[in-house]
């Protein structure tokens, strides 16, 4: 009663932070777990000035962004690969 009020009477109402550890408190019946997903959560906020979530899908957008740039990049070098190829065949046909 006392956290409802404090919530309701400060203005202090970090419903989309509570939203992660609520649900885990309710899946798993773990307090321990639904604390650490908090401080876990607000760690990696302070940190970056991202949450958790927005931090991760970053993570994930910037290894396929790499992926990416080494499937082109392995391609021009197959292309200047085979063009040398065929370079170096016409040079041997005309000696």
């Amino acid at each position: 009663m006392i956290i409802i009020s404090f919530l309701f009477l400060t203005g202090f109402l970090p419903l989309i932070s509570l939203l992660g550890p609520g649900y885990t408190i309710v899946s798993s019946g773990s307090i321990y777990k639904a604390g650490a997903q908090y401080f876990l959560n607000k760690g990696i906020e302070n940190k970056t000035g991202k949450s958790s979530l927005a931090f991760v899908k970053d993570q994930i957008e910037k290894k396929k962004n790499t992926n990416y740039i080494n499937q082109e990049l392995k391609k021009i070098i197959e292309r200047r690969i085979e063009l040398a190829r065929k370079k170096l065949n016409l040079e041997n046909i005309n000696q």
